[in-house]
């Protein structure tokens, strides 16, 4: 596990973005939308809704939570996509 010391303190300078202005943003990368791009646009209809999480406590052995932790960030949606692969594949 990580040694590394945490901070919730912001590292953001939140003064300094307070202070700018529409035109001193960047956005050569980020290119407004155009009435042209909207009509482009495709809408789709029909997508299934991700099925709601719940929050349980799961007993799970020291090591095995130590490994997915190592994994980096998401390790828990890791935990619950090999439990979902397991539980299709075991459905009748």
């Amino acid at each position: 596990m990580s040694e590394l010391p945490t901070s919730n303190t912001s590292q953001t300078d939140w003064d300094r973005l307070d202070a700018m202005q529409d035109d001193d943003i960047d956005l050569s990368d980020a290119p407004e939308i155009t009435p042209e791009m909207f009509a482009k646009a495709i809408v789709r209809r029909g997508l299934t809704a991700k099925p709601k999480k719940q929050q349980v406590t799961l007993r799970i052995d020291s090591d095995v939570l130590t490994w997915f932790k190592e994994q980096g960030r998401g390790y828990q949606t890791k935990i619950n996509t090999l439990l979902r692969a397991y539980m299709e594949v075991h459905q009748s």
